[in-house]
């Protein structure tokens, strides 16, 4: 299911503005209204992706909310991510940091940054149903990141492309005025396209000693976070993965494998926000991924040895989790067999 950080969605209710009753809203989720901004505040995916719904739908420009979201974030919000981004180099390394210490304030979204010509795009990669939610939540990701290049390097930066996999809203030029630049959809990605110049401007706040303090701080929080989930969870995402090569496991294999009753393991798993399915499915895509970066897999193999009886039926679900098909998607990822 997954988490995001309530600072998202107290400040989507903020930029809702009088449209909405932000306070009757904020409690439907469980949030206190009166109650600070604290990154590690957490709310179901589901239930925020419903919360922007709602939003929207009591807007009169509903499809406009994650543009008047992203100039509402502060690095300040962020916690000590956001003090990292802040003092980082360039912005280029402010990126960087948010790809690789993001857990700490979502588990159902990672970032990468990924290099092309006269720039890089600045990637979201999140699975799950296109819903509205998660449209309105992914472009006021793209908003927001955005906003902080230009509250901490230049106002005047301009995105050189935004891209999105979902389909236009009804009007698009409130997003390129906002954006600086062209917006796409229908693309086979959600991102942001950076100019190298832009990437290798200097932050105005820069600062090597606070940077360097604040990335071990981070990089304790993240070793935390996974020492912290339930070891039961790993222990499933293994059995599962090992089982997959004689098809789609049955929860009550894969608990008494475990040696513990199939109660107790789905019990266990909902304390998680978990079900016995998602979990499934989320670890034969993950395997998907991971198999099809290895040259030494034909696709019919990587089809099997994640239980799947028919290639075409495997093609089939890597399009849904990823939105390209497995020979796309390892063209475009996989890693050279080593020398010998």
């Amino acid at each position: 299911m997954g988490v995001v950080t309530a600072i998202f969605a107290r400040r989507i209710a903020q930029a809702a503005g009088s449209e909405i009753d932000a306070h009757a809203m904020l409690r439907s989720i469980g949030l206190d209204p009166d109650a600070g901004m604290d990154v590690g505040d957490m709310v179901a995916a589901d239930a925020y992706y419903d919360f922007l719904e709602r939003i929207a739908a009591q807007m009169r420009h509903g499809h406009e909310l994650p543009l008047k979201v992203g100039p509402l974030m502060r690095l300040n919000d962020y916690g000590a991510l956001g003090l990292a981004w802040k003092s980082a180099p360039t912005t280029r390394d402010s990126l960087e940091r948010v790809a690789r210490y993001c857990r700490v304030w979502t588990d159902n979204m990672t970032y990468e940054l990924r290099d092309e010509v006269g720039g890089s795009l600045f990637v979201l990669n999140r699975s799950g149903e296109r819903r509205l939610g998660m449209r309105l939540s992914n472009e006021a990701t793209v908003a927001s990141a955005t906003s902080l290049i230009r509250q901490t390097s230049t106002p005047r930066f301009r995105a050189r492309a935004v891209y999105f996999r979902h389909q236009a809203p009804p009007s698009t030029s409130a997003h390129e005025a906002y954006f600086g630049g062209p917006v796409h959809y229908g693309a086979e990605l959600d991102a942001l396209s950076i100019a190298e110049e832009a990437l290798d401007r200097p932050n105005q706040l820069a600062d090597d000693g606070i940077s360097d303090y604040l990335v071990g701080q981070l990089e304790r929080e993240v070793e935390r976070l996974r020492s912290d989930e339930d070891p039961i969870v790993e222990l499933v995402r293994k059995t599962v993965s090992d089982a997959l090569s004689d098809g789609l496991p049955r929860m009550a294999t894969v608990a008494s494998r475990l040696a513990i009753s199939n109660r107790t393991l789905g019990r266990r798993l909902a304390d998680k926000g978990l079900t016995f399915k998602a979990l499934v499915e989320s670890t034969r895509r993950t395997l998907a991924h991971n198999l099809l970066r290895q040259s030494r897999y034909s696709l019919s193999e990587v089809a099997f040895l994640t239980g799947f009886s028919e290639q075409s039926a495997f093609t089939r679900a890597f399009k849904r989790w990823s939105g390209e098909t497995p020979k796309r998607y390892r063209d475009r990822t996989r890693t050279p067999p080593t020398p010998t």
